[in-house]
Formats: structure tokens, C-alpha cells, sequence
């Protein structure tokens, strides 16, 4: 190597012309026949004056990018420098992608501040209900549609596999909100008639909170909990909701039809609109138009939001005078105990069926919201649209805000519980 030389390139034996060594080349006449090493060597390096890029090439090269015109090499269509104008184009336009792909990371993490929208709306809602009477009634189910739409486009085949790989947890959930639960909400919708001398209408419309499937509410506590279904949650949901079709309208006519009358085809028919129609478009266009779901993906968290928080606040706002009212007090009461029941219920039946499973408390926990968070919106709808005394909707309305305020409640306390044996797991593994 020639230590005075700022730069080189270096070249395999075979690749190199033979006349290199014979007599200098071109513009580099100033090499001599010294600055190569000899024959037996396999590469070598080959310097020369002024250049200030080094190339380094493995044995395996076929090919190296030297045009040899007349007595010399062309070295400038791979060292030229970049066009600047070029450069500087290429430089803006990854800024602004980053400033896209940032700004789509901010809309997808927009769940993340869900709790605090619940929160938020039922305070407003409460405090000044005109915030929220501007959503009437005629909006919910549009509302709940595209919820449950989110729900198709979010999932995918493999969290299909996933769910139907865990049977067990598939039937838990079932036996909790379409046994257990229906269940509690009877002997709470009794206790509000004999106990509490409340109309039946009332007690009607515990019954029917009991009736309906899970909310979509369980899956942002599912997932801010980390729990064991994961991904799969949302096939379960739609597993759950499919089913409701029959299920719900049955149970309600179970245990409402000796109070009131049911109908039973309807409430199949706006269940088919609200619920399973969204979800099989959801489903259809993450299946057979993925680059049209994918560009729209990011934005459906941060509307998703904002719908919920009309979802909370509104009923709660325009049923206000019943809620502050001398029933409200008892009504708020029954729906507080009959959601504490169920979320016990969940986890205490999960609890004993997977006692022995390594993931026993986050599957617990799992089936604890499924059972405890109801799709309480899809019952006011129902309530507003099959029975004609608007006090059925009372109950609903007051366990849209309170079964949220509760899931989040818990996922908050199980997370700080998390938390907090954490470091001691830690000290037990070291």
C-alpha cells in the first residue's frame, strides 16, 4: 500500500486489467509499477491522489465499476456527488412523511385517553346536560353501528384462529352474559318492583340491560388491562354479538313478556341493523379491500372517542330529570349492585374453571368485564323503540356512564395491584 495515498479501491487479482501493470494509465500517470504488490498476492490495493472515497469488495465480486476508455479508467459515474436539488427534494419529502406517520401514530393511540373521555362526558352531562341533549335518541343506533364497525375492520383471520383455539374461554364468557348475567338483572328488576316499590317499568328496564350482549367498552378495558385474550378479544365479541341476534330477543321475551309485551322479530330485525350488519361490512372490507381499510384505520380510534363520549353523556343528559328524581336514587342503586354482581360473577366463575391455568387472574379478569359491561346503548335503543313508556329507558340510560365508570375503575385498580407485585415476582425469580 502506498502510505501517501488519501485514497484507493480495492480490487480482486482477477478483475484488474492486465496493461495496468504494464505502463501508468491516463490522468494517474504518476503510478508506477512499484504501487502494486506482486502477482501472488490476491487483492491489492490500488491508490492514487485526490480521491476521497474508498471501495471495499469481497472475493465473490464478478464485477467491478471500471470503464476503461483508451489509456484510461472512468472513475465518475460512481463518485460523482448526488444532484443538491435532488437531495434537498428527497430530504423534504421524508420530513413530511415523518410528520405523517407521526400524525397517524397520535389518531392511533387515541384510545389510550378513553377512560378520561367517560369521565369527562358524565361530568359534563351532569352538569350541563345541553352539551349533550343536541345527540337525541334517533342517534344511537347510527352510533352503535359504527362501533361495531370498528370492531369488524379490526380484526383479522388469525385472531379468528386464536379464538377458536380457546373454546374454554368462548363458553365462560357465554355461561356469564347470557346465563349469569340475564339471571342477576331478573332478580334486580324484582327487587325494584317488591322491594323497592318502583313501577314495573323500571324493573323492566333492569331485565333488559341484562338481555344484550357485551359493550364495546369491555374491549378498551381488555385492552388497557393486557389481559390473556388479547387480539382474539374482538372475534369474541363478534362470536357474542352474532349470537344476540336470537339470544337477546329470547331472553327478553323470558323475562320481560309477562311484564310487558316483546317483540320479538323486531327487536331480531334492528339487532340484524345496529349490531351484525356493521360488523360483516367491517369484517368484508378488511377482507377483500385491505388498502382501503388500512387508510382509513387510523382515523377510526379518534372518532371512536368521540362517539363514545356522545354515547355516555347524551343519555344520561336527556334523561337527567329521571335520574335526579325521587327514584333515581333507588334505580342508580339496583343498577350499581346488579353491575358489581356481575363483574364478581365473571371472575369468580372464571376463577374456578381456570384455576389451574398459568394466565388464571388476566383470564379472570377478561370474563369479569364481559360479564360486568354491558352494550347498555343497544338496550336504551331498544327501550326507545319497542316500549312505549319512556321510564324503560331509564335504567339503561344510568348504566351507559356507570358500568364504564366501573370497568375502568377496576382496570385502573387491578393495573396498580399489577404494579405493585411486580417487583416482589421479581425478587422471588433472582
Amino acid at each position: 500500500m502506498n502510505p501517501n495515498a488519501v485514497g484507493g479501491v480495492w480490487l480482486p487479482k482477477a478483475t484488474f486489467p492486465t496493461s495496468v501493470f504494464r505502463r501508468p494509465i491516463g490522468p494517474f500517470s504518476s503510478f508506477s509499477r512499484k504501487t502494486f504488490p506482486s502477482a501472488k498476492t490476491e487483492p491489492f490495493f490500488l491508490s492514487f491522489p485526490g480521491l476521497h472515497e474508498t471501495m471495499h469488495r469481497s472475493r465473490e465480486l464478478k464485477f467491478l465499476p471500471l470503464i476503461r476508455k483508451g489509456n484510461s479508467l472512468n472513475f465518475s459515474n460512481h463518485f460523482e456527488h448526488d444532484n443538491p436539488g435532488e437531495a434537498q427534494v428527497t430530504t423534504a419529502q421524508g420530513v413530511k412523511q415523518r410528520k405523517f406517520n407521526e400524525f397517524l401514530s397520535i389518531l392511533k393511540r387515541a384510545n389510550s385517553v378513553i377512560p378520561h373521555v367517560v369521565l369527562a362526558s358524565t361530568i359534563l352531562a351532569l352538569l350541563w346536560p345541553p352539551s349533550f341533549t343536541w345527540f337525541t335518541t334517533r342517534y344511537y343506533a347510527p352510533a352503535l353501528g359504527f362501533l361495531m364497525f370498528a370492531v369488524g375492520i379490526n380484526s383479522s383471520p388469525r385472531d379468528f384462529v386464536e379464538a377458536v383455539r380457546r373454546p374454554d374461554v368462548i363458553a365462560v364468557g357465554y355461561i356469564g352474559q347470557f346465563i349469569i348475567k340475564p339471571i342477576l338483572g331478573y332478580i334486580f328488576g324484582n327487587l325494584a318492583v317488591s322491594l323497592f316499590g318502583l313501577p314495573n317499568s323500571l324493573g323492566v328496564g333492569i331485565m333488559l340491560v341484562s338481555c344484550v350482549s357485551g359493550a364495546q367498552l369491555s374491549n378498551y378495558a381488555t385492552f388497557f388491562d393486557g389481559s390473556a385474550i388479547g387480539s382474539s378479544k374482538h372475534c369474541y365479541d363478534i362470536f357474542v354479538n352474532f349470537h344476540s341476534l336470537f339470544v337477546t330477543p329470547t331472553l327478553s321475551l323470558l323475562l320481560i313478556g309477562k311484564k310487558l309485551p316483546v317483540d320479538v322479530l323486531g327487536m331480531m330485525y334492528s339487532i340484524m341493523q345496529i349490531v351484525v350488519a356493521p360488523i360483516v361490512a367491517g369484517l368484508l372490507l378488511n377482507r377483500f379491500l385491505p388498502r382501503v381499510c388500512t387508510a382509513i384505520q387510523p382515523f377510526v380510534p379518534p372518532l371512536s372517542v368521540f362517539v363514545t363520549a356522545l354515547c355516555v353523556g347524551s343519555p344520561l343528559a336527556i334523561n337527567i330529570n329521571s335520574v335526579i328524581s325521587s327514584f333515581g336514587l333507588a334505580v342508580l342503586l339496583l343498577i350499581f349492585g346488579f353491575h358489581v354482581s356481575a363483574f364478581v360473577a365473571g371472575y369468580s366463575l372464571s376463577g374456578l374453571v381456570f384455576r389451574q391455568a398459568s394466565e388464571a387472574k388476566a383470564l379472570q379478569r377478561t370474563i369479569s368485564y364481559e360479564t360486568g359491561m354491558q352494550s347498555s346503548l343497544l338496550a336504551l335503543a331498544l327501550a326507545n323503540r319497542f316500549f312505549q313508556d319512556p321510564l324503560v329507558g331509564v335504567p339503561p340510560a344510568i348504566s351507559v356512564a356507570l358500568m364504564s365508570l366501573m370497568g375502568f375503575s377496576l382496570v385502573m385498580l387491578w393495573s396498580k395491584q399489577q404494579q405493585q407485585q411486580q417487583p416482589q415476582l421479581n425478587v422471588r425469580h433472582t
